[in-house]
């Protein structure tokens, strides 16, 4: 047993390091047990939410507080010191708070589950070990930047190419897992899962290999996987991808857009975005586009899906989706498209009839969600990795300097209410649970108090 320090507010926390686990890269299925069901509340099941769009949920709109200090504790429930780092953010439901992370150079991949009532650490264990990690190439990424994906009786964890696994969320065991799906990442991972019915759909945008596919969630076998069909045009004269195929990865984690009897997974890619239908794979549509590295979740509003394509030049666009979009529909069923001032690593969310978004160095935009045409602009000041949280008309923007900016949204602009001090580095984007906010920052995770 290993005790890591914890702050005191109104718990004192005992980080505790359980058994670790190594898998070769096959199939394994495990039997457990429920001797004591948990709730079946799941109120921040994904990065984004229940809606998938960066909204609180009704039940706790209005309800958490716009002012707490992170040195004395002043509106905050605990704080809970965390080994290892990582971008994911925490998901929550059935009274737990899941979050993976791993060592910064990769050779070791965590789950972690903690009492969200009390900040006790109730499960903690080593998922994967790699004796070789790819490097990430970059200053952003880490190892642990996918979401897991939390249902009431199952939590599935993903760190991309080294590996996948669903858990039991009462014992936090594994019920089975996959590592040999694989690609060169070449920057890290960062796709999360999202699960559809009964399957577990799992995006691989390498530099190697790009494709989309689909597990049983109850086995984690192979239902189906489809290739991306994009012209990706970035052959040298000698016929190999420029820049040994850095500009056909991404990151992106797709949407779910149902429409009558029909699902249909949104995916974004570098060069593309696709409509694939969710129960066989068969791709149904494209959009073609410019950029690549795109990492947003595309927000679904009405009969149409908005995307952001990914690096510093990337465009928002909205597709509409009815019964003619099929195929190429590029230049038939683009609603709108904002070309610039537009988001690279932070999700855009929405509110109400508005998107908004924050840019890397802060400036706040909002677009109508209808026509695209640009409502307002506002600079925050700050760099900003994690995606904001909209809470009726408040918008929460938490940035990697340590702070949280508050403020009041409307069409005519953006209103600053208050400036509350995260106390360090936050990359990943903010959870809801039943009874507060959950901040992952740095090495620490808080619970803010709820009115």
């Amino acid at each position: 047993m290993i005790d890591l320090p914890a702050r005191r507010f109104r718990c004192t926390v005992a980080f505790v390091i359980a058994g670790c686990l190594s898998v070769p890269p096959t199939v394994v299925v495990a039997q457990t047990a429920h001797q004591h069901p948990l709730s079946s509340q799941v109120p921040w099941p994904t990065k984004s939410g229940p809606s998938a769009n960066g909204t609180v949920p009704t039940t706790m709109a209005g309800r958490i507080w716009k002012t707490w200090d992170w040195k004395s504790g002043q509106g905050i429930d605990w704080t809970t010191s965390l080994e290892h780092g990582g971008h994911s953010t925490p998901v929550v439901g059935s009274g737990r708070i899941w979050l993976t992370s791993a060592t910064d150079d990769g050779k070791r991949q965590f789950i972690t589950a903690v009492d969200s009532a009390s900040g006790k650490v109730v499960h903690h264990r080593m998922l994967f070990q790699n004796n070789t990690p790819e490097p990430l190439g970059n200053p952003v990424n880490n190892y642990a930047a996918p979401t897991p994906y939390l249902e009431p009786n199952a939590v599935y964890v993903h760190f991309g190419t080294y590996g996948t696994a669903r858990l039991d969320v009462e014992s936090g065991a594994t019920v089975w897992q996959r590592r040999d799906i694989n690609v060169r990442h070449f920057r890290g991972p960062g796709s999360s899962p999202v699960v559809v019915g009964n399957l577990v759909i799992l995006t691989f945008d390498g530099i190697d290999h790009q494709f989309v596919t689909a597990l049983d969630k109850h086995t984690g076998r192979t239902v189906w996987t489809t290739p991306r069909s994009t012209d990706f045009g970035d052959l040298d004269d000698d016929g190999r991808p420029l820049r040994d195929g850095d500009l056909r990865k991404a990151f992106g984690t797709p949407a779910v857009f149902r429409r009558g009897d029909q699902t249909q997974i949104v995916s974004v890619g570098s060069r593309a975005a696709f409509g694939y239908d969710a129960e066989t794979g068969e791709e149904i549509w494209t959009v073609r586009h410019d950029d690549y590295n795109a990492s947003a979740q595309p927000l679904v509003y009405r009969d149409m899906v908005i995307i952001n394509t990914g690096s510093r030049g990337a465009e928002l666009m909205a597709i509409r989706i009815d019964d003619s979009t099929v195929g190429d529909v590029t230049d038939s069923h683009v609603v709108w498209n904002h070309d610039r001032g537009n988001a690279r690593l932070s999700y855009p969310v929405l509110c109400d009839d508005m998107v908004i978004w924050i840019t890397d160095s802060g400036v706040a935009t909002a677009v109508d969600a209808t026509e695209g045409f640009e409502l307002w602009k506002h600079r925050i000041g700050g760099n900003y990795v994690a995606s904001p949280l909209v809470d009726g008309d408040t918008v929460y923007f938490f940035n990697s300097d340590g702070q949280c900016i508050i403020a009041k949204v409307d069409h005519d602009g953006l209103t600053e209410q208050r400036r509350n001090t995260i106390g360090e580095s936050m990359t990943a984007s903010p959870a809801v649970s039943g009874d507060g906010l959950i901040l992952r920052a740095g090495k620490t995770l808080a619970k803010i108090t709820v009115h």
